[in-house]
């Protein structure tokens, strides 16, 4: 899977698990790409606990991380990162493929 996560990304990933309750060993990372924001397109991160026939599947350090085969042409080369510092605390996509973003960095164009 042309995807990464970061470290910083993964130990998040584990804390928010943790604190809502979620089994990783039971339940899937599901990352999308939705139309939606001021430049088209969004992401979203939610947990799923019955993927599809087609969905693409992946193990990064132990999280189980699932993508829809139409998601996944947005995010080919995307790293997902995590960051708590002056541009924002949250999960942060450094997407190669994004041509425009909006200002506050939660939506992208091609």
């Amino acid at each position: 899977m042309e995807l990464q996560i970061t470290q910083r990304a993964l130990a998040r990933i584990r804390e928010v698990a943790a604190q809502e309750g979620v089994d990783l060993g039971q339940t899937w990372l599901r990352i999308a790409v939705v139309p939606g924001g001021c430049s088209g397109l969004t992401y979203e991160l939610g947990w799923d606990t019955a993927p599809q026939a087609d969905d693409l599947r992946s193990t990064f350090d132990g999280i189980q991380v699932i993508i829809d085969r139409r998601s996944y042409l947005y995010l080919q080369g995307t790293t997902l990162d995590f960051t708590d510092g002056l541009e924002g605390r949250g999960f942060h996509f450094i997407n190669p493929q994004a041509v425009r973003t909006c200002a506050c960095g939660e939506s992208f164009g091609l």
